[in-house]
């Protein structure tokens, strides 16, 4: 078994055969109930793999998907625009007077 240990890409993971616990029932649910949310967590605590594994789902990359739940809930497969940022690519520069 192969651990995902500082990947945060779903892509990375799937096409890596890295170890992935399945919790796309729930992000299928978080989609489809059509409702606002403020996804906060506590550091190293996935947010970077969740919005990566839902920029995944909106683009349509079902292929990506393909044995995980959410393959079998969802019919009807398309790609939405979307965008992402990931500040930790970001260089960080420190202040000082």
């Amino acid at each position: 078994m192969k651990y995902p240990i500082g990947i945060q890409d779903f892509e990375s993971i799937i096409n890596g055969n890295y170890v992935y616990v399945d919790k796309t029932a729930l992000i299928y649910r978080l989609v489809t109930e059509g409702k606002i949310y403020f996804l906060s967590r506590p550091r190293r605590f996935g947010k970077s793999l969740l919005v990566s594994t839902l920029e995944a789902y909106f683009k349509g990359r079902k292929e990506l998907f393909k044995g995980l739940a959410i393959d079998e809930l969802e019919k009807e497969w398309a790609e939405f625009t979307s965008s992402s940022s990931n500040w930790m690519a970001q260089p960080t520069k420190l202040c000082s007077k």
